[in-house]
């Protein structure tokens, strides 16, 4: 890795246990649906960016709004007071959901006024931006913000002019602030929702996406919950907070988008690499030290950083310019090191060599405050000498002091105290009883403090006029400078914006190539055709928690196979198995490796499940009303790209009505032909079989859970197999060793015989005896 200044400043003294500021963020939304075009503008204060979204058409159903509300999670909704009905009836249905344990967004509305377009127009160009140059005119700024703001999309931009008006009312973030400080703004970022694959809350909740757990100390139970046994549990290696984040988002998003994914494997290929290991280990070297960013700079607008935040951002700079170092050294044909490369440019050497030769680290900590270096001001200099030489200058003064005052004093000194000046300090005498008594010719007496008498003299006076209130002054320059590094940095905000941007993609890609390693995953291959095809695949969450556990394949053609109805006993992994499917599935869709030894994943623009009833309770409607919601959401939403689990359904209600809605829906997808859906049934309705309720067809797969009876005992082998015809048809199985007709019915007339011979009269006569020794085993050779 090639060496520059940056990475020759040697770092700054650590501040003891690391503690990273924790804010609760927040995000406010702004909405406007009017004609069919839907735009949302959001601010989040976690970054203090605005995100927009450009005009899209939406269909009065507002999915696309459910959509993304769904995601941004906002705690309030900001929208006009004139609005159509469809989003006034969605926005009440909104708020009104009876689930508890979901967070209701407040709804506000503002006059229409308050979102027109010229008025929006002059509420964005008027706004001090500290990411714009002071230095720009005003038909400057109006263009550098055409660079950044659709303003061709003028539905957007009223939702913007509202948002921007809801945040100086509500002054969020910045409530306890004076009144001339706004709420600060540090970026304008596009927010796009496209190719992303269909899943519900119930896919996340039953495929255990992500799963909150309690905390389990009591001293946090209040603060929040935490990540539990889950997919992004298992996944989440990154090093710093955005990548967390970042890997969070992919989640929520997965995408069809092949180029995109493709993009993400290709690095996660170069990370397995036997040779790049060492790579590897220096990159998580250098994300550990990517630090909140946009919270500092977010300080910086208010005036209000801490000293850890110049230590934070010095080595957020000096990683940052490793990171771009050693991404300098690796292939260029890999899109990700390409744009490190180019997008991390010397501005991070220019903000790290600016820290390091101002801030003063050490003086900094030991006194808790901003300290500058020596040689940055020679006013500064001047006066921390001249702070540094009084203490031998005002013994010599305390002497001469000494000397003029009466032979009972014994002692004195000369402080200096700031705010106030330089005094000189008595011990208090025993004769000193009241206030009367301290007075002493040629001295003002100023204030008793821990048994001594503190006084101004002409000296002090004199000390007062000719070396001042250093501290203070001392302090006050150190904020001036302080205030000037801040301006600069912030004018370079933009590459610190891009270092929080592209240091996640490259740790969460870190993330998935560690998890790939440690458990032999394998890279998916994407094809256009509809269908997959798993070698060995395994449940992610489920292997980690077995002891052994037991590989299966999936094989879902374009033509054939596409619909698989899955038997067996309880207990046997069917469960298991579809989840296994859905995961492995959606891991590709993120652009992860799978556990597999193969796998090649078709084009998946949906995942639908009906595996488990979820919060019943809360909804308010019954079991069997859950279930039969999640397989309509499925039979009217999922397409030929889609894939739909579905685990006993059909249970939850008598037999014949679970059986007739299973095989009603079942004979829906098969009416489509090879436009179903990938479709993966467990179920324990053998009768589905039997009664041979489904037409044959090879869309059709029947499998089942491999077991084996040993005695009493059933013994599970999680294996997956094709059932036989035989066991599909329900069919009895033909003896070899049939007897003939003749000796059957001898066999009976022998036993009617000897039960004729029996005197029933007779109390020794052992009725069951007979039974279990001439009928039984007679019956059992006859039937």
């Amino acid at each position: 890795m090639s060496a520059t200044s940056a990475t020759s400043c040697a770092l700054p003294p650590p501040l003891g246990p690391e503690q990273e500021d924790q804010e609760c963020s927040e995000t406010h939304m702004s909405v406007l649906w009017y004609a069919g075009q839907l735009a949302i503008t959001y601010y989040d204060t976690e970054d203090c960016s605005v995100y927009f979204m450009p005009d899209v058409p939406d269909n009065e159903d507002l999915k696309l709004l459910h959509r993304v509300i769904g995601e941004v999670n906002p705690q309030c909704i900001v929208t006009s007071a004139k609005q159509d009905q469809n989003i006034a009836k969605f926005l009440t249905n909104l708020t009104a959901t009876g689930d508890k344990d979901i967070r209701k967004p407040e709804i506000v509305l503002f006059p229409n006024i308050d979102f027109g377009l010229e008025v929006s127009k002059q509420r964005i160009l008027s706004r001090q931006l500290p990411f714009i140059p002071p230095h720009m005119t005003a038909a400057e700024k109006v263009l550098y913000l055409s660079s950044i703001i659709p303003f061709e999309s003028p539905l957007m931009i009223r939702a913007l002019g509202g948002l921007l008006k809801f945040l100086d009312r509500r002054r969020v973030g910045v409530e306890l602030e004076e009144s001339t400080i706004a709420v600060p703004i540090l970026a304008f970022k596009k927010f796009v929702l496209s190719d992303i694959v269909n899943m519900d809350q119930d896919t996340y909740c039953v495929l255990q996406i992500f799963k909150s757990d309690i905390h389990p100390s009591v001293y946090k139970l209040s603060s929040g919950l935490k990540e539990g046994f889950s997919l992004y549990g298992i996944l989440n290696r990154c090093r710093c907070k955005w990548g967390e984040k970042l890997l969070r988002l992919w989640l929520t998003r997965p995408t069809w988008n092949l180029t995109e994914l493709n993009k993400r494997l290709d690095v996660i290929h170069f990370f397995l690499l036997a040779q790049n290991h060492e790579t590897v280990l220096t990159l998580q070297g250098c994300l550990k030290n990517i630090k909140n960013v946009p919270l500092i700079l977010k300080r910086m607008t208010l005036s209000n950083t801490k000293v850890s935040d110049w230590q934070a951002l010095y080595k957020t700079a000096y990683s940052a310019v490793c990171l771009r170092d050693t991404c300098r050294s690796l292939p260029h044909t890999i899109e990700l090191f390409q744009t490190i490369s180019r997008v991390f440019t010397d501005d991070l050497h220019y903000i790290a060599n600016l820290i390091s030769r101002v801030v003063d680290f050490e003086g900094s900590i030991s006194e808790n405050r901003f300290t500058v270096r020596p040689n940055v001001d020679p006013t500064i200099d001047e006066k921390k000498r001249k702070l540094m030489g009084l203490s031998e200058f005002l013994t010599e003064v305390a002497r001469k002091e000494l000397e003029t005052l009466d032979n009972h004093i014994p002692s004195c000194c000369v402080i200096y105290i700031p705010l106030i000046g330089f005094l000189l300090s008595i011990p208090r005498l025993p004769t000193m009883v009241d206030k009367s008594d301290f007075e002493i010719k040629g001295l003002d007496f100023m204030f008793l403090s821990e048994d001594k008498l503190h006084y101004r003299s002409a000296r002090t006076k004199e000390l007062d006029s000719l070396l001042g209130d250093l501290h203070c002054e001392i302090r006050d320059q150190e904020t001036l400078i302080m205030h000037q590094l801040q301006t600069k940095i912030l004018e370079k905000s933009e590459v610190l914006n891009s270092v929080i941007e592209y240091t996640a993609h490259l740790d969460v890609l870190l993330a998935l190539a560690v998890m790939a390693r440690e458990n032999a995953y394998c890279r998916p291959r994407f094809t256009h055709r509809h269908g997959f095809h798993i070698k060995d695949g395994r449940h992610p969450l489920m292997e980690l928690c077995a002891k052994t556990f037991v590989a299966n394949p999936v094989n879902s053609g374009e033509a054939t196979r596409r619909i698989k109805i899955i038997t067996g006993p309880n207990s046997s992994g069917k469960s298991v198995y579809l989840k296994q499917v859905g995961l492995i599935v959606f891991m590709a869709l993120i652009g992860s490796y799978v556990p597999a030894t193969e796998a090649e994943i078709g084009v998946i623009d949906g995942i639908y499940t009906r595996i488990h009833s979820r919060e019943s309770v809360s909804v308010g409607l019954s079991t069997f009303m859950i279930d039969l919601n999640q397989v309509a959401k499925a039979v009217n939403n999922a397409t030929e790209r889609s894939l739909v689990l579905i685990d006993e359904f059909g249970k939850g209600t008598n037999t014949l009505n679970g059986l007739s809605l299973l095989a009603a829906v079942l004979r829906y997808w098969i009416s489509q032909g090879t436009q179903c859906p990938q479709v993966f049934v467990s179920t324990n309705f053998h009768s589905l079989m039997q009664l041979e309720l489904l037409p044959n067809t090879p869309l059709l797969e029947y499998l089942t859970m491999e077991t084996h009876q040993d005695g009493d005992e059933l013994i599970f082998f999680y294996q997956i197999k094709q059932v036989s015809e035989l066991i599909r048809n329900g069919k009895a199985i033909k003896r070899i060793d049939d007897p003939s007709k003749g000796d059957r019915m001898e066999k009976c007339k022998s036993v009617v015989e000897k039960f004729l011979r029996l005197d029933l009269d007779d109390p020794h006569v052992d009725l069951e005896e007979f039974m279990r020794e001439e009928v039984l085993p007679s019956a059992a050779s006859v039937l």
